[in-house]
């Protein structure tokens, strides 16, 4: 199988030597989304604002991929502070329904560019 680069302009774009997506057959694995607005290069205000924009930037990339949310089976959750969980959990839970995605969520040092909430998944086209 060939492996095949996701790019879009509707996420932001990679700052290290890696790639938005990777497509593999039927599988799409996004690179970690975090909560950057693609317009402005600048970060949503608040975990809340941070989470969803991410999710929004996961959406896009899966869409370039000809995936989208509705085909997710695996989703990693990566927080600068657990404490903020349930609002993260609240708006996770707006983007997907059931049968809910698979989903492990971790508490980490620190995220690129000090964000506070980055979001992966895997997808199926």
């Amino acid at each position: 199988m060939d492996k095949q680069v996701i790019s879009t302009t509707s996420a932001p774009g990679a700052i290290g030597p890696y790639s938005q997506g990777v497509q593999l057959g039927d599988l799409v694995f996004t690179s970690g989304q975090l909560g950057l607005v693609p317009e402005t290069g600048q970060f949503a205000e608040g975990v809340e604002a941070q989470a969803a924009q991410a999710l929004r930037n996961v959406k896009a990339v899966l869409e370039a991929a000809g995936s989208g949310l509705d085909k997710v089976v695996k989703t990693t959750v990566f927080l600068k502070d657990m404490n903020d969980f349930a609002k993260v959990n609240e708006v996770y839970g707006s983007f997907f329904a059931e049968p809910y995605p698979a989903r492990s969520a971790v508490e980490v040092a620190r995220l690129p560019k000090d964000g506070l909430v980055e979001i992966e998944v895997i997808a199926v086209k």
